[in-house]
This record gives C-alpha cells, sequence and structure tokens, in this order.
C-alpha cells in the first residue's frame, strides 16, 4: 500500500532518523513506538503528506486513501457535533446538495415533455442510484452510532463544538476518521483523553478494520490488543518486526543478549588471535603464520549490538511529614456549572496511605472532584482536610500552565523554594533534561518532554498526598513505567483519574467509581472492576430484555414503530423511483416508434389513450415522489 524508502529527517542539523525503508500492506497493525522526540509524530506527518523529508522518497499505490488524526486541529466555530461529524461523507452531501437543487427545478417545471426536463430527471435519477450506493439511506445513523461508541449523549450531538473540551473535539476528529473509506490510517495518540469505555469501543472497531493502520501509542495495552507488527524508532534507525509490543519487547531483548554473547566470544577469539600474532612476529620463522593471522583477523565482520536507549528518569516520590489517618472525608458535595449537574451529594472518605483510582466515563465528574478536593472549584456540601495534610496536584493540562518563553532551567527555578534551589539541576537531570537540553525553550518541547518537566516541578513542592489527572499522557512506555514504579514506592497517599488499564493495574488496590453523579467506591484493583462491571451490564442487559415489555413497553414500541415506518417509506420511494424508471422507457419506445413508423404506431387499439394514461400516471408518481421527499 505504500512504500518508504531512504528516509532521512534532520532539525537544525540533528537527525530524527536516517535512510530508514519499510513497507506497508493491507491488514499491517503497526504500533510506531520508540521515546518522546524520537520522531513518531514527525514520521505520521511525513506519511500523511502534511510534512516533507530532507531526503528519501514515499511512494503509495494508485488511489490510495490515508485518514490522519493529529493531535492538532481546528474546527470552525458555529456547526454542531452531528453536523460536523456529517462533514466526513462528502460525496454524500455534494449528491444531497445537488438534489436540493432538482427539486427546486421540478417544483417549478411546467413542460414535462421538454428535453431539458428530461435531462434533469435522468440527472435525477443517477444520483439516487449514487446515493444509495455510498450509503446515503444509512451514513446519519452510523455517525450517531460512532459519536455514541466515543461516549457522547444523544443530547451532546446537537450541541454546538466549541462548548466541548479539546479532548471531546478531538474525538469528533476520530469519528470523522473512522466514518470515511479509507485504505490507511495514520493514528497519533488515539486514546489521550478517551475513557476506559471509549478505549474498549475503539479497539473492536479497529479489530474489525480492513485497511493498514499506523498507530501512535503509549497505552502497553491497547498496543497489544490492536497491533501485529511493530516498529521502534531508536537512534535515528528504525527495528521492524510482525509481533505485537510485548512480545516485540521480548524478542528485541532475546536479540540484544544474543548479540553481546556473540560479540563477547568474537571479542576473545580476536584477543586470542592478537595473542597470537605478536607472538609469532618475533620469530622469522613464524612471520608468514603471523602475516596469514593479520589477513585473517582484517576479514573479520565485527558483530555490532544494536542500539538501545539506555536514558531513563531517575526519580522518587517523598512525604514531607506524616499525615493523620484520615485524609479527607466528603460529606453531600454537589457541583453544578450552570443548570449542568456534574456531582449530587457525594460522600466518600479517604484513609492515610491509600492508593486509589478515579474511574468513569468523561463528564462524569472525576477531573471536577480532584479540583474541588485541592480547593480550585468550590461547592455545595462540606470537604474535611485531615491533620498535616499537604496537597500535590499534577493536573490533565499541567504542561499547558508552563511558560513557552521559559526555558527549561528558568521554568524548574521559578517554582523551586530557596530551600531546594540548588537541587534543580540534579533534579532536571534525573528527568533527561542535562547540558544544553536545560536551555531549550518549553515551547519546542515535544508533549512528554513538557509532561517530564511538569512531574520535575512537582517534586519541587512539599506533599503527603498527590492527586494526579491522567499524568501519563504524552508520556512514552518506558516512562510511564517508570512512573508507576515511583508512585508504587510513594509512602504517602495517592489518588489517580487515569483510564490507561496498564498503569493503573497494580497501582491502586482501590476504586472509586463515578457515574450518574455519583460515586460508589469499589474494594479491588481496576480488573476486578472491569470483571464486575462486565457482569452487572450483562445482568443489566438480561434485566432490561425480561422486564422490556413492562418497563419499558412504549419506548421500545414507539422505537420500533419509528424504525419501521422508516423502513417503509424507503422502500416506498424506492418502489416509485423502479415504477418511474420502467415509465420513462416505455414512453421513451412509443416516442421512437412514432418517429419510425408514426402511421403503423396509431393504428394501434387505443392507442392514444394508453399513451396518455402513461403520461398521466408518470406526473402522478413524480408528484408522490416529490411531496415523500419534502416531508
Amino acid at each position: 500500500m505504500l512504500n518508504v524508502n531512504n528516509l532521512s529527517v534532520y532539525f537544525g542539523g540533528d537527525s530524527l532518523f536516517e535512510s530508514i525503508s519499510f513497507r506497508l500492506g493491507k491488514g499491517d497493525r503497526v504500533g510506531l513506538i520508540g521515546k518522546n522526540g524520537a520522531g513518531k509524530s514527525t514520521l505520521l506527518k511525513i506519511l500523511a503528506k502534511n510534512q516533507n523529508p530532507t531526503s528519501g522518497n514515499i511512494s503509495f499505490d494508485k488511489n490510495c486513501k490515508i485518514g490522519y488524526l493529529s493531535q492538532d486541529f481546528n474546527f470552525e466555530y458555529g456547526r454542531s457535533v452531528i453536523e460536523e461529524t456529517y462533514l466526513a461523507f462528502e460525496e454524500i452531501l455534494k449528491i444531497e446538495n445537488r438534489q436540493k437543487e432538482i427539486n427546486k427545478i421540478l417544483e417549478k417545471t411546467v413542460d414535462f415533455e421538454s428535453a431539458e426536463y428530461k435531462k434533469i430527471l435522468l440527472e435525477f435519477t443517477d444520483l439516487n442510484s449514487q446515493y444509495e450506493i455510498l450509503g446515503g439511506y444509512n451514513y446519519q445513523s452510523q455517525a450517531e452510532k460512532i459519536l455514541l461508541g466515543l461516549g457522547f449523549t444523544s443530547d451532546d450531538l446537537h450541541s454546538l463544538t466549541d462548548t466541548f473540551s479539546g479532548g471531546w473535539r478531538m474525538r469528533i476528529e476520530l469519528a470523522k476518521l473512522l466514518l470515511k473509506d479509507n485504505d490507511i490510517l495514520l493514528l497519533d495518540e488515539p486514546t489521550n483523553h478517551l475513557d476506559i469505555e471509549s478505549i474498549i469501543w475503539l479497539e473492536q472497531f479497529l479489530l474489525k478494520y480492513k485497511g493498514a493502520i499506523i498507530l501512535v501509542s503509549h497505552d502497553k495495552m491497547f498496543l497489544d490488543r490492536i497491533t501485529n507488527r511493530t516498529i521502534e524508532i531508536v537512534q535515528h534507525r528504525i527495528f521492524d518486526f510482525k509481533k505485537s509490543y510485548s512480545n516485540y519487547m521480548i524478542l528485541r531483548k532475546e536479540l540484544l543478549q544474543q548479540q553481546k554473547a556473540a560479540q563477547k566470544n568474537q571479542n576473545k577469539q580476536i584477543q586470542q588471535t592478537e595473542k597470537l600474532i605478536e607472538k609469532f612476529r618475533a620469530k622469522a620463522s613464524k612471520a608468514s603464520m603471523a602475516q596469514s593471522l593479520i589477513k585473517k583477523l582484517n576479514k573479520i565482520e565485527r558483530i555490532e549490538i544494536d542500539p538501545e536507549e539506555n536514558k531513563n528518569m531517575k526519580f522518587g516520590f517523598n512525604i514531607s511529614q506524616q499525615p493523620g489517618k484520615i485524609i479527607f472525608k466528603a460529606q453531600d458535595i454537589s457541583k453544578y456549572f450552570g443548570e449542568k449537574k456534574v456531582l449530587s451529594e457525594v460522600n466518600f472518605e479517604i484513609e492515610r496511605g491509600e492508593k486509589i483510582a478515579f474511574v468513569g466515563q468523561n463528564g462524569q465528574g472525576k477531573s471536577t472532584l480532584a479540583k474541588i478536593i485541592i480547593g480550585e472549584l468550590e461547592s455545595e456540601g462540606h470537604l474535611k482536610l485531615g491533620h498535616n495534610v499537604e496537597l500535590g496536584y499534577f493536573a490533565q493540562d499541567q504542561s499547558s500552565y508552563l511558560e513557552g518563553n521559559n526555558s527549561v532551567i528558568e521554568e524548574a527555578e521559578n517554582t523551586s523554594s530557596p530551600e531546594n534551589r540548588t537541587k534543580v539541576r540534579d533534579l532536571l537531570g534525573a528527568f533527561l533534561f542535562s547540558g544544553e537540553d536545560v536551555d531549550k525553550k518549553i515551547h519546542v518541547l515535544s508533549g512528554g518532554e513538557r509532561n517530564r518537566l511538569a512531574l520535575c516541578k512537582l517534586l519541587l513542592q512539599p506533599f503527603n498526598v498527590l492527586i494526579m489527572d491522567e499524568p501519563t499522557n504524552h508520556l512514552d512506555i518506558l516512562s510511564k513505567n517508570i512512573l508507576k514504579e515511583a508512585l508504587k514506592k510513594f509512602e504517602g497517599t495517592l489518588i489517580l483519574v487515569s483510564h490507561d488499564r496498564d498503569f493503573l493495574q497494580g497501582l491502586c488496590e482501590k476504586v472509586i467509581a463515578f457515574k450518574d453523579h455519583k460515586v460508589k467506591p469499589f474494594l479491588g484493583d481496576l480488573n476486578s472492576y472491569l470483571e464486575d462491571q462486565k457482569l452487572s451490564s450483562i445482568k443489566e442487559l438480561e434485566k432490561k430484555s425480561k422486564n422490556s415489555n413492562s418497563q419499558n413497553g412504549n419506548e421500545t414500541k414507539k422505537s420500533f414503530i419509528e424504525h419501521k415506518k422508516n423502513r417503509e417509506v424507503i422502500k416506498k420511494v424506492k418502489k416509485i423511483e423502479n415504477q418511474i424508471a420502467q415509465l420513462e422507457k416505455e414512453i421513451k419506445d412509443i416516442d421512437f416508434d412514432l418517429e419510425v413508423d408514426y402511421e403503423r404506431t396509431i393504428r394501434e387499439p387505443n392507442f392514444f389513450d394508453i399513451y396518455q394514461a402513461k403520461k398521466n400516471k408518470l406526473k402522478d408518481l413524480i408528484d408522490e415522489w416529490e411531496a415523500i421527499q419534502i416531508k
């Protein structure tokens, strides 16, 4: 489907990758991985034809259609969510507009015998056929299905796009992309801002997708479920294996161990040969043997070990002081944004040392409650902080609080206290900002690098309770694993708002679930919670099925009747269109006979009555068709 040949990219003299080549075939689902700043997003932009490489070329199959989900996008204000999503169906919308134009023309037509009328009617028939082939009767329901799968409610569909946050706008863009008939999907961090239910839905959608996928993601579980091939960018080159992420990492580790063992054995042989050469050189009788060994040594192809990323973050979270047993106690916490209810009479208690995950669909109030706890938002009800509680907070958009024109070192020093200012450079080094990196302006940093800097700033403040809202967004997999290990060792209290299943697993032993403006504690890890939810969903589904006649009978019946009506109308329209086409053909044949042999044709019994009846019938059918279309 596409061939990448000797592709190289340089920025200011520094290379992202050099002379990389690979081929993408139908059915390939590639996980594109690498550390932050390795060039993953850049490679996707080049494949999407949004950026040019420094050298090399890419060839595509003829008529290959590419869909690209970027981390940056813009919407035109004034459109609703569903209207913006409909833009995915460009050809269908063009046909609809032309159909409307023709309808207006037909309304004004009085001469049904004119060539112009027949021409416009023929065009209309062709448009209807194209409309059906392209799925014109189903595209609206398809769009709604995708949007609902991505977490939107029915009420959201008619709200303006500019009333939604960046994460929700990304979902709209993702919906448009999934609705298009693309041969290749290029997805840059598609799970960022998606809740767990939406991620699971997206997994199922992509598993059924028949085209090729190149996916940049730092969600290990998502990669393992979706991909069948991994391409890793490491130190300007790529490693490409037909393995999912976890299997690829095992294979890479084995290959590196084999290479190191082989290199070690080769070095021993080289050292032994060099000793023999030195020994034989000293003797004239052995000089020819020494020369032979030298030639043999020069011919040896030295084993090289594949490059690997050895630079890792090194840090830990320390508590400032020991707090009391009760950290928070919330009583009847409620929160409204205007008339929109987010939380309603929420009650919970958190004890010292607990590690808790806040989970639930987007918009259920997880981030809102986190902000209420730290005092950023006011609410109804009462929230009591325990003795000696000192809060550390990492916001979902923490990196956006960084001052873009500051250098890395300036931003860190502005946060530090006089006592820890001397530790700033060491701490930055632990987060992989060393040497000239500390003088980089923040606006040139990648998303992952900004998150690392935000984490570094967090450690420059005292806390014994840590609240983190989506801390893994934009972090590469290795950095996420290091953060997870650091949080495991953290002796304070931890609250995590996250949709990253792999990150939460083994880290939090308690879940607080958000649903319908309420919270419900669940004792157990994330997997236990998800299994419980799956079981609950099945039971609820069975219950609804059993009680549908009594509890939801009216709604179900209404929905069925509405659906049946729509199907009947579509069938009726198709039937009328077929009748119109048949009558037009019959009238056209009669007109042809009149031109060829007028005298013989009119001698047919009741010719004029039959001829006029067909024309009248055609006019009645067209009127009926127009009435249905208008309705």
